[in-house]
């Protein structure tokens, strides 16, 4: 994968010197130390430059990343994708259940990251796999990809500062308030590498939710993370009462979904890049929809 980036100085950042400039415009110190790796990666007006070159007006920056091989580890292989957007920077995906976002043990060849790389290999591309939002094998909906190393980290710093807002829609047993905070730290269940608990503690964890409907039995609520803990919504639902249908781990009963009914329905961000406001919404999965008789 390739990508150029190119900047046209101006008379507010004359005098800056090119790795002054590249860090205020949210270059990591691992994309400029990535970028120092090879000739000709940093180029002022076209002549390849070191990071201490200090800049004039009008001076045209530009910066290449090449990225030759694909991840390490992660095998291409065929599968449907269902591609929501895509431009030179980003790819969001509409994840379907039981597909892991990253290979594991037991799911080496059937994760999303497999689906990717091969998405890309067809087209003659190598492709490092970057997921910004992480979701849980069986949770379907909205994932964020970064296409290049800047807007991974250009992303990956907007997750940290909680510039990406992300809603869910979970399904839970029986009616919930119409709306509510829970606010209940979790850590992990001692003896078990996969499973956490709430745990006074563990790390702080904050899920505010608002019941949009009650049918058969069932809730459907909008969801929204303060924190991103781990099983964070699937815990926290239990914890009041309401546990999600279909959760393996805690609560698992399969008499209306095989899966615990957890959606990633909407994501709004600032482009890596263009810093446009991006706004993305999935509707709610099949599985999903018939637990409520949609």
């Amino acid at each position: 994968m390739k990508r150029n980036f190119k900047y046209t100085i101006t008379e507010k950042d004359a005098g800056k010197t090119v790795g002054e400039f590249l860090l205020e415009n949210e270059y990591t110190s691992s994309c400029i130390k990535f970028l120092k790796r090879a000739e000709s990666r940093i180029t002022v007006n076209g002549k390849w430059e070191f990071v201490t070159k200090e800049l004039k007006e009008n001076d045209v920056l530009e910066t290449v990343f090449i990225e030759d091989e694909s991840s390490e580890n992660v095998a291409a292989v065929d599968m449907p994708l269902d591609i929501v957007y895509e431009d030179e920077d980003i790819l969001v995906v509409n994840k379907s259940a039981n597909v892991p976002v990253h290979p594991s043990s037991g799911y080496w060849y059937t994760s999303l990251a497999n689906g990717v790389v091969s998405y890309y290999e067809k087209q003659g591309i190598p492709f490092v796999f970057r997921s910004i939002n992480r979701l849980d094998q069986q949770t379907t909906g909205l994932v964020i990809v970064a296409k290049n190393m800047l807007s991974g980290a250009i992303l990956g710093e907007s997750m940290r500062n909680r510039e990406i807002h992300r809603t869910y829609l979970a399904i839970t047993e029986g009616e919930l308030p119409e709306s509510g905070t829970i606010e209940l730290p979790i850590g992990r269940k001692e003896g078990s590498v996969i499973e956490r608990c709430i745990d006074e503690n563990g790390s702080k964890a904050i899920t505010h939710y608002e019941r949009l409907k009650y049918e058969n039995g069932y809730s459907l609520a909008k969801v929204t993370l303060e924190t991103g803990k781990t099983h964070q919504i699937r815990l926290h639902m239990r914890a009041i009462g309401h546990p999600l249908p279909g959760d393996v781990l805690y609560n698992p009963k399969f008499d209306v979904i095989d899966r615990h009914a957890l959606h990633s329905w909407k994501l709004e961000f600032p482009h890596p890049i263009t810093k446009e406001m991006m706004y993305f919404e999935q509707e709610l999965p099949e599985d999903m929809k018939k637990i409520l008789g949609l």
